[in-house]
């Protein structure tokens, strides 16, 4: 069921999270967040009750705005070639994935004991899921793909290798050919680069 927040809820998390991304968790105080929407420290006990369940709180709220913008982002792809539709669709999980890093590693903590985010995330996995397995079943049908691997196992393999990345900086950097670059930045590249050769290989893709 989708949670409703109030336009005060929404600035503060909209506030909280662009500091969160800046300075990661530990970092931002909510004395920070309170001075940047302006509003009296109380304002966060009052809403949340903690910066910790603050987070929970924003955590949800991210996932419905993702599941929102990647229904329009469905929608607007819907009439490409099966080929250019799974490229967008592996883009655009990968983009995700990177942009909001910083949430990997409460999720990881909060999903053990918070039932609710358990169920945000699988609504919008099967959700992704479905629109991986249709374009595969179009691809199939029409010549252009040769294979048709699960839906599941592709989005297992492109979130698997993304969290990897993000997780393991200490391993990954040393195969980063621009160290001078951010680090997501340049990782997300490269890994996006090969986990489209990888996707493409398992679908048996025929080049005109």
């Amino acid at each position: 069921m989708k949670k409703k927040f109030s336009d005060k809820q929404i600035h503060i998390l909209d506030v909280a999270e662009k500091l969160i991304a800046r300075k990661g968790f530990e970092g931002t105080s909510i004395r920070d967040i309170s001075s940047q929407a302006n509003i009296n420290v109380a304002m966060i006990s009052y809403y949340f009750g903690s910066k910790e369940k603050m987070m929970s709180y924003l955590y949800r709220y991210r996932v419905q705005k993702t599941r929102e913008s990647f229904a329009e982002f469905a929608e607007g792809i819907k009439d490409s070639k099966p080929e250019v539709q799974m490229k967008e669709l592996v883009k655009h999980v990968v983009s995700q994935l990177f942009k909001y890093n910083y949430f990997h590693g409460f999720v990881t903590q909060e999903l053990r004991h918070t039932e609710h985010l358990k169920d945000d995330l699988l609504d919008f996995y099967t959700t992704f899921t479905a629109n991986i397995d249709d374009v595969v079943k179009k691809g199939v049908a029409s010549g252009v793909f040769t294979y048709a691997p699960k839906a599941e196992d592709l989005l297992t393999i492109i979130l698997g290798s993304s969290l990897f990345v993000i997780r393991n900086k200490n391993f990954y950097e040393i195969y980063l050919p621009e160290k001078e670059e951010d680090y997501l930045k340049n990782a997300e590249r490269k890994m996006l680069a090969n986990m489209l050769v990888a996707v493409f290989a398992l679908l048996g893709y025929k080049t005109a």
